[in-house]
């Protein structure tokens, strides 16, 4: 339950409780997307989810 409430956390940085979302772009969002991905968690090791993500995924390739 932590990590999804500091996720929230980190989402609200860049989309305000009173923003409506509505009127939030796509290219909005793929900027976000790409900032919280490639920011390093603790949680992680202090690897980002795209790091740990893509490691996983080319271990089940081999």
């Amino acid at each position: 339950r932590g990590t999804n409430e500091n996720t929230n956390g980190l989402i609200r940085q860049y989309f305000p409780k009173n923003r409506d979302f509505t009127t939030i772009t796509q290219q909005e969002i793929d900027h976000a997307m790409k900032r919280l991905n490639n920011r390093p968690r603790k949680r992680l090791g202090y690897l980002t989810p795209n790091q740990v993500f893509f490691k996983n995924t080319l271990a089940l390739q081999n």
